[in-house]
């Protein structure tokens, strides 16, 4: 669930805040249509490298994507030909997913209670959704769904702090919500992975060209803006949409991002 598309680097939440993890992973039920429309996907070059890590090749594989969200990883993983069940707790980000992909199924829950059988699946993945679980629920879940020699894949969207103008904005929203810098993914796999699973890392940069207005809805999608409500978001958003529109007159924006991938197989 949840780019950028994403966990911002300002907001990673330690596990004892997980009341406020909760309601902020649930606030992006509002803002379920935003987020389809204005979050990236990913690059193949992804799950070229899940197959790799894993071990196996996705065609024909059951997999369960876990904290699936508007379906923008489910979506990837379908079309390689995996038998994909996707996991989804919200139920604004559920109708999205439904409107997008009708034909793959779906199921209420999350990674903390999975509701799948023992055994049933080759693969479990989290599309920008593991911060939101509890580690010491959800490792056990995935090893139990996990059939014998299955993996366990988990996969972020970071934007790339080595882009100036990028780096720029990361440290203007770290000063907006009062946040401590963060270290950037680009200078090696920042994210913290839970104890026991042998994980092997993997870092994927690529990029997109996007109109200001969806660069900027993507922004406001961000749970973090989402918690503080649409008028207090204006009050970075609308200076920022006069910063980049100096920057970019033409109106495009080039997002650079870097996918942070960690693949175990249990």
């Amino acid at each position: 669930m949840t780019p950028r598309a994403q966990t911002p680097p300002f907001s990673r939440i330690p596990p004892a805040s997980q009341s406020r993890s909760t309601s902020q992973a649930r606030s992006f039920d509002a803002a379920a249509a935003v987020y389809a429309d204005s979050r990236p996907s990913y690059p193949p070059s992804l799950l070229d490298a899940v197959e790799e890590l894993a071990g196996f090749g996705l065609a024909g594989t059951r997999v369960a994507d876990v904290g699936a969200g508007t379906g923008l990883g489910t979506a990837l993983l379908h079309a390689r030909g995996a038998r994909v069940t996707a996991v989804e707790p919200g139920a604004g980000m559920a109708a999205e997913f439904r409107r997008a992909l009708p034909g793959v199924p779906l199921v209420r829950g999350d990674g903390d209670r999975l509701p799948l059988r023992s055994a049933s699946c080759d693969l479990v993945t989290y599309a920008q959704a593991w911060h939101w679980t509890d580690p010491e629920r959800s490792v056990p879940e995935a090893r139990r769904v996990l059939r014998p020699g299955g993996a366990l894949a988990l996969w972020w969207n970071d934007s790339d702090a080595t882009v100036p103008w990028t780096a720029e904005q990361d440290a203007r929203l770290r000063r907006f919500f009062g946040a401590a810098k963060a270290p950037a993914v680009t200078g090696g796999f920042a994210r913290e992975l839970p104890v026991g699973p042998d994980f092997t890392t993997r870092l994927l940069p690529w990029s997109r060209r996007v109109s200001l207005d969806t660069h900027l809805a993507n922004l406001g999608s961000y749970s973090d803006f989402l918690m503080i409500g649409p008028e207090a978001a204006r009050v970075f958003l609308d200076p920022e949409r006069e910063r980049l529109a100096a920057l970019f007159p033409d109106g495009t924006v080039e997002e650079r991002y870097v996918v942070s991938l960690a693949v175990a197989r249990l």
